[in-house]
C-alpha cells in the first residue's frame, strides 16, 4: 500500500453511492416537470431542451457506471482479488466521475453537462466521502502508481482484474492469443491498403465457433452467453475494428431471426448463420433519413408469390460478398412511419472484385472512408430486386420495425465490446511507444501528463467494460436492458475516442504519420459514436427511457 492509495476506497466509495442516486432521481423529477404537456412527457419539449435532456443521460449514464464500479469492486474483494491495481482504479474512477458530476461532464469535445442545466445544485454531494474521493481519489501520485503497476503487467488481457468468471476468462484468452497471432500483425496492413479481410480469417473464426457464439445449439449453435460475445468482440476489435465487427451482421440477422422468424426460417438459416456457410448484412440505413427509420423509402410491392424491391440504401457494411440481407423495406404503400415496414431475408449472390453485385435487381457502389474499412461500406440500390415471398420475416408484413427494435439491446452492447476493445488497443499501442520512446534523456511514460493519460485510459476502459459487462447480464438473465445497454454503447464509444486521441497525444508528430499504428486506431474509435446510433441520438432514447 502506498500513499497514493485510499486504505479506506471501499467504504467511501460505497458511502457516494445514496447521495449520487438522490441527485439523479432530483434530475429526473426535475426534468419530467419542465418537459412534461398535459401529465404526459413531450417529444416536442425533450427537443426543445435537447442540452438538459442529454444532460440528464449523462448523469444517469455516470451514476450507473459508478455503481458498477463499486459492484466489480465488492465481488473482487469478496474473491480476494482486489488489489492494489484494482483499488487504485476504483479510486481514480470515482474521484473523476464525482469531480465530472460535480463540475461538468463531457458530452462531446465542445459540449459540457452541467447540473445548473438540470435545475440542481452539487450541495447534495458536499458528504465527506464524495469531498474526500474528489479531492483524494484522482491525483497525480495515484496516477503515477497505476501506470507504474501497468509496466508490470503488460501483454495480460487488461489491467486490473475484469471479475469474469474463469470460463469466460479462458475464452478470453482463447481469442487474445488468436488476435495477437492472426490480426495484429496485418490489421494496419489490411487498412492502409484498403482491403476486405481475408476469407481465410473469416473461415478461422468460423471454425472457433464466433458466427454461431450466441445461437442455441439445437440451431448449430454453441448457445453461450451474452457475456461471452462481450468478450470475444473484445479481443477481435483490440486486434481490428474490422474483425471485431464481423459478427455484428450475424448477431443482428440471428436475433431477428430467433425472436420474429418462423419455425421454418429457424431451421432454414440459423444452422447456415451459426456455421458462416452463409455471410448476412443489416441493409437498413437510406439516404437522407439516418437514424429515422420509420421514414425509410424502400418499397417492397408484392409480384405473385414474391416481393419485388427498389429504393436505395447507404451506409451498408460488407454487402459485396454477403448472401443474404436482411432488408428493411415498406410493405404498406399508404404508410408514413414505423407500422407499413416489413423486414425481408433477401438472398443474393456474393460478388468478387470484378463484379461485387451480380445479383439481378440491385447495384452499389463503394463509399470510402477514414477507417473501419475492412469490410468496405456501400450504397445500395434495388430495381425490381427479388424476395422470395417465404423470406418475410415472420410470414407477415408490417412487423419489421419491431422486429428490428427487439435487436437494439444485442446490437448496443456488441457496439460497447468492440468500443472497449479499440480503447484497449489504444491503451497498449500507447503504453509501448511511451516505454520506447525517450525525450530529454527519459522515457515518455516518466512525464506526469503522459502517465496521466495512460492512466486515465485504463481506469475509463474498466468504467466502460464493467457497465457493458451488465448490459449483459441482465440480457443473458432476460432482464430488459435497453437502458443499460444505450449506457454502455454512450460512454464506451466516449471512452475509445479519448482513448485513441490521448495515444496518439502520446506519439507526437509520429502519430500524424500513417505508418503508425495509432493514426488507424484513431479513424476507427471515431466511428463508434456515430452507427449503432449517433451519440445524441443514444442520449435522446436514454432521456425518453429515464422520463416515461
Amino acid at each position: 500500500m502506498t500513499s497514493a492509495t485510499l486504505a479506506n476506497t471501499l467504504a467511501l466509495s460505497a458511502a457516494a453511492l445514496d447521495p449520487i442516486d438522490d441527485l439523479t432521481d432530483q434530475a429526473i423529477a426535475q426534468m419530467r416537470d419542465l418537459l412534461s404537456a398535459q401529465g404526459r412527457v413531450s417529444g416536442g419539449l425533450i427537443e426543445e431542451n435537447q442540452h438538459a435532456a442529454h444532460a440528464l443521460s449523462w448523469l444517469a449514464t455516470c451514476r450507473e457506471a459508478l455503481r458498477q464500479m463499486r459492484a466489480w469492486a465488492a465481488r473482487l474483494e469478496d474473491a480476494g482479488r482486489f488489489g492494489e491495481t484494482e483499488q487504485l482504479i476504483l479510486q481514480i474512477a470515482f474521484g473523476e466521475y464525482l469531480a465530472q458530476i460535480a463540475g461538468g461532464i463531457p458530452m462531446s469535445q465542445g459540449e459540457i453537462a452541467r447540473l445548473g442545466d438540470l435545475g440542481l445544485t452539487a450541495d447534495p454531494l458536499a458528504t465527506p466521502e464524495i469531498q474526500t474521493l474528489i479531492a483524494q481519489g484522482n491525483t497525480q501520485a495515484a496516477r503515477s502508481r497505476l501506470v507504474e503497476l501497468m509496466q508490470h503487467d503488460t501483454g495480460h488481457a487488461t489491467f486490473g482484474a475484469t471479475g469474469l468468471d474463469d470460463e469466460l476468462e479462458m475464452i478470453r484468452d482463447q481469442f487474445r492469443r488468436y488476435t495477437d497471432d492472426r490480426v495484429v500483425p496485418n490489421a494496419h496492413g489490411w487498412h492502409l491498403k484498403d482491403e476486405l479481410i481475408p476469407m481465410e480469417i473469416i473461415e478461422e473464426l468460423a471454425e472457433m465457433g464466433v458466427f454461431g457464439l450466441t445461437i442455441p445449439e439445437e440451431f448449430g449453435g454453441f448457445g453461450l452467453s451474452k457475456a461471452s460475445m462481450v468478450v470475444v468482440s473484445e479481443e477481435l476489435s483490440r486486434g481490428y475494428i474490422g474483425v471485431g465487427s464481423l459478427t455484428t451482421r450475424s448477431e443482428i440477422a440471428a436475433e431477428l431471426i430467433l425472436t420474429g422468424g418462423t419455425g421454418d426460417q429457424k431451421a432454414h438459416w440459423l444452422p447456415r448463420i451459426a456455421s458462416a456457410e452463409i455471410l448476412p448484412t443489416a441493409v437498413f440505413t437510406e439516404p437522407n433519413t439516418g437514424s429515422d427509420l420509420g421514414s425509410l423509402r424502400t418499397r417492397a410491392v408484392k409480384d405473385g408469390d414474391d416481393y419485388l424491391v427498389t429504393g436505395n440504401k447507404t451506409w451498408i457494411t460488407h454487402a459485396a460478398r454477403t448472401h443474404v440481407m436482411t432488408l428493411l423495406a415498406r410493405t404498406d404503400p399508404d404508410s408514413t412511419d414505423w407500422r407499413g415496414l416489413s423486414m425481408f431475408l433477401a438472398e443474393k449472390t456474393p460478388g468478387t472484385d470484378d463484379a461485387p453485385f451480380p445479383t439481378p435487381g440491385m447495384s452499389g457502389t463503394e463509399i470510402e472512408v477514414l477507417g473501419y474499412r475492412g469490410m468496405k461500406e456501400y450504397e445500395l440500390s434495388f430495381d425490381g430486386f427479388r424476395v422470395k415471398g417465404e423470406n418475410l420475416l415472420g410470414g407477415a408484413e408490417g412487423h419489421g420495425f419491431k422486429q428490428l427494435m427487439k435487436t437494439f439491446e444485442s446490437a448496443r452492447i456488441q457496439t460497447a465490446a468492440r468500443a472497449i476493445g479499440v480503447a484497449q488497443s489504444a491503451l497498449e499501442v500507447g503504453l509501448q511507444y511511451a516505454l520506447e520512446r525517450k525525450q530529454f534523456g527519459k522515457a515518455l511514460v516518466n512525464f506526469p501528463r503522459v502517465s496521466g493519460k495512460l492512466a486515465m485510459m485504463a481506469v475509463e476502459i474498466m468504467i466502460a467494460r464493467q457497465l457493458t459487462y451488465f448490459s449483459a447480464w441482465q440480457k443473458d438473465h432476460d432482464k430488459r436492458c435497453d437502458l443499460e445497454a444505450g449506457m454502455a454503447k454512450l460512454l464506451g464509444a466516449r471512452v475509445a475516442w479519448a482513448a485513441a486521441d490521448n495515444a496518439l497525444q502520446i506519439h507526437g508528430g509520429n502519430g500524424f504519420a500513417l505508418e503508425y499504428q495509432i493514426s488507424r486506431i484513431l479513424c476507427d474509435a471515431r466511428i463508434l459514436n456515430i452507427f449503432e446510433g449517433a451519440a445524441e441520438i443514444q442520449a435522446q432514447v436514454i432521456a425518453r427511457r429515464l422520463l416515461d
